[in-house]
């Protein structure tokens, strides 16, 4: 009886080793790659071991050349252009130098620990935001297709401000600046100043008219703006040649992208230090008014901050630490880079007000001798009486000091008529407390200062390189939210994917370089990200503590990292930080219901800005760009619920291949085809199919062929056999 087991188990031994020269003869006999190739699969029940481990997908998967490059594409991602004009302006509405305590406080309960989730999902899985959330559960998956949405949402508009940055910064190889002076209108008979720039500025003239010229409502269109659709086109071709290599391209980028900003800052900071009226600016920064903070809106909009500043929810974060090696320390990455941002942020904040007490002191000191003119005009009227100005006065040389002293005397001694004599108290504070963002503060007041430093061209193309790398920065995080899952899932080429993606973007884009296109600009700022933004990472934080397990995730991170993270992130990625996520929620829904929804249009008559409310298609349009964004999430789960699409993200091994190696990809497998090679007997596996996962060399192809992972050169197509008998085996 043994013997005869043995004769049995050396023919069935045969048997197979026959049927895989069988196999191997279909192939051509000149393919030693195919043949020296090894089977890497996965049982069914190694379904938490992730999908990489132990494979050679990691060699096909893409990496960072090194820790500084994966580092600087992180910050280059979370530190833009809201760190150089979001934040200052946040600190100078919200208390000054007391606007930092709820800032570190929520950065330390909200951002750190979502930022550090987000980078451990990532690299644990090694896919993309769609191929994370799916395999954590594919009725979640929707998360991935929202956060895609709205990064396309978000570039579409991104990049026009990278345009106008470029287009600021072409004019500003010119002595004087372009903006320095308002402009002469000549008739038949006499020279003028142009009315409109006579009622604003020379650079908020500048910014309305030459730059955008825009026109007078959001449904006025008034055509292309030339100018500023040669500068998207420009910005989005350097974004798609960046980007079409993937980080093997950008990756490079990021040295000079990431790094540049640091040395513009500072040099700005030195320049600004140096300038009068600097320290007036920074002490005004950092005044703290600590009444101001017991205020809910500051906590909300320092939760906001944080929650953009580091790029939560866009898959941005996700995509980048898919890159990494498994045993990666994420969670040094996470704390170093968020303490990155708020460091630039508070460096920006001190370049911004040194360069803003620089031009309040320049506007003090015009008010100063205009109403001392106005003061001897009194005198000589009779209005006032010299018996009330100061014997040591002299109005030819008068300091802001001495102007204070003599506005004060005369408000004491004309208390009833002292309205009527139009005197103004020239306070630098007054200048200071005038709250200016975005691209009021880029394009108009920092503009405006720059104009009075020596060799101004140097510093304002500096200036806006400095903005164009740091816009670039995001738009690449961004544009890799879009691209990298995409490719993860449908396995598409990433040099077509990015150029389509470019070009549709691009196109869209036009709707923002039009004469009403700062508007759309507006509106999509402020309603195609926020509300969907903070639904996806609610979800994504329900995904991982609730749906995957928070303490099986503590288990992978400790798996992952060689340590056990602190129990301060099981509490707050438990408990707290979803309960603060759903107080800015509320908080923000609450906010843009009691906000009229609207925008400032520039009226050209006042040279002015007079707010508009959105007409009703404009109103259309804002829903409709919440209600996209989070589309994706209830429709992938009614389908994935109704079993319309195969739950293909919770199993293993189907088999590709690359250079004549088999690799796995994940896909739902009825039966488990590797069983053989685990010592099951061929009466206890269900009968292979070949028809889907063998791949056969196409002898005497002409062309290179396009294997099933969507990368060219290969040469292997699929080989339908649907007829072969289980015996072959």
């Amino acid at each position: 009886m043994p013997k005869n087991s043995k004769v049995v188990k050396r023919e069935l031994d045969d048997e197979v080793i026959e049927s895989v020269k069988d196999l191997l003869s279909n192939e051509d006999s000149s393919d030693d790659a195919f043949k020296k190739s090894e089977l890497m699969v996965d049982d069914q029940e190694e379904k938490d071991v992730d999908v990489e481990e132990g494979s050679d997908v990691e060699d096909e998967r893409p990496a960072w050349n090194s820790k500084l490059q994966y580092i600087l594409a992180q910050v280059g991602f979370s530190v833009g252009l809201g760190n150089v004009w979001r934040f200052p302006y946040l600190c100078q509405k919200n208390g000054g130098g007391a606007y930092l305590v709820p800032y570190l406080i929520l950065l330390l309960i909200i951002g750190i620990p979502l930022f550090f989730l987000e980078l451990a999902v990532g690299q644990r899985i090694r896919r993309g935001s769609i191929g994370v959330w799916n395999y954590i559960s594919p009725k979640l998956g929707g998360i991935g297709f929202a956060s895609c949405v709205v990064c396309f949402f978000v570039a579409l508009y991104y990049n026009v401000i990278i345009g106008w940055s470029l287009f600021y910064f072409s004019q500003s190889f010119q002595h004087p600046l372009p903006w320095d002076q308002c402009p002469l209108v000549k008739n038949t008979s006499h020279t003028f100043v142009e009315p409109e720039c006579e009622k604003s500025s020379a650079t908020t003239y500048y910014w309305y008219r030459e730059a955008l010229n825009i026109s007078s409502s959001l449904s006025e269109s008034g055509g292309l703006n030339w100018k500023m659709t040669v500068c998207l086109l420009a910005a989005w071709v350097m974004v798609c040649l960046a980007m079409i290599k993937g980080i093997q391209s950008s990756g490079k980028i990021m040295y000079f992208s990431s790094l540049f900003p640091y040395v513009v800052l500072l040099c700005f900071l030195i320049r600004g230090l140096l300038l009068n009226g600097s320290v007036d600016g920074i002490r005004h920064m950092f005044t703290p008014k600590l009444e101001i903070m017991l205020e809910p809106k500051v906590w909300r909009e320092a939760a906001t901050q944080v929650f953009f500043a580091l790029g939560l929810g866009f898959g941005g974060v996700i995509a980048f630490s898919s890159y990494n090696k498994r045993d990666n320390n994420c969670h040094f990455d996470a704390v170093l880079v968020s303490f990155i941002n708020f460091f630039t942020s508070v460096l920006a904040t001190l370049v911004v007000f040194a360069v803003l007490g620089f031009k309040a002191n320049i506007i003090n000191e015009k008010c100063v001798i205009q109403n001392s003119e106005k003061i001897l005009k009194l005198l000589k009227m009779g209005n006032l009486s010299q018996d009330m100005i100061p014997h040591h006065i002299n109005f030819s040389s008068i300091t802001a000091e001495d102007y204070n002293l003599v506005y004060d005397i005369i408000q004491k001694v004309k208390e009833e008529e002292f309205d009527s004599l139009g005197l103004k108290s020239c306070q630098i504070e007054d200048e200071l407390n005038k709250a200016v963002q975005g691209t009021g503060l880029a394009f108009i007041a920092f503009t405006e200062a720059m104009t009075h430093f020596p060799a101004s061209p140097f510093w304002s193309v500096m200036f806006f390189l400095m903005l164009v790398n740091l816009g670039l920065g995001s738009m690449f995080g961004t544009i890799e939210g879009i691209i990298t899952p995409i490719v993860d899932t449908f396995k598409v080429r990433k040099e077509i994917l990015t150029v389509i993606c470019c070009l549709v973007a691009f196109f869209i884009g036009l709707i923002f370089v039009q004469r009403s296109g700062n508007y759309f600009v507006t509106m999509f700022d402020d309603y195609s990200a926020t509300l969907p933004l903070l639904i996806v990472v609610i979800l994504e934080n329900i995904a991982v503590t609730r749906i995957y397990g928070i303490d099986k995730f503590m288990e992978d991170l400790k798996d992952m990292l060689g340590f056990s993270p602190s129990q301060y992130y099981y509490y707050m990625w438990k408990y707290v930080s979803p309960l603060v996520l759903l107080c800015l929620l509320v908080a923000s829904i609450v906010q843009m219901g009691l906000s009229p929804p609207g925008y400032k249009a520039w009226i050209e008559d006042t040279a002015t800005e007079e707010f508009h409310s959105f007409p009703s298609w404009g109103m259309i349009v804002c829903i409709s760009l919440m209600v996209l964004a989070i589309l994706p999430v209830p429709i992938v789960f009614m389908v994935r619920r109704c079993n319309l699409m195969d739950d293909s993200s919770g199993s293993l091994a189907s088999i590709s291949y690359k250079r004549g190696r088999i690799i796995k990809e994940p896909v739902n497998l009825e039966g488990d085809d590797t069983s053989l090679i685990h010592g099951k007997s061929p009466s206890e596996v269900p009968s292979p199919n070949f028809g889907k996962n063998i791949y056969r060399k196409q002898t005497g192809s002409p062309t290179p062929d396009t294997a099933p992972n969507g990368r060219y050169g290969i040469g292997y197509l699929m080989a339908d056999m649907p007829d072969m008998p289980e015996s072959d085996l």
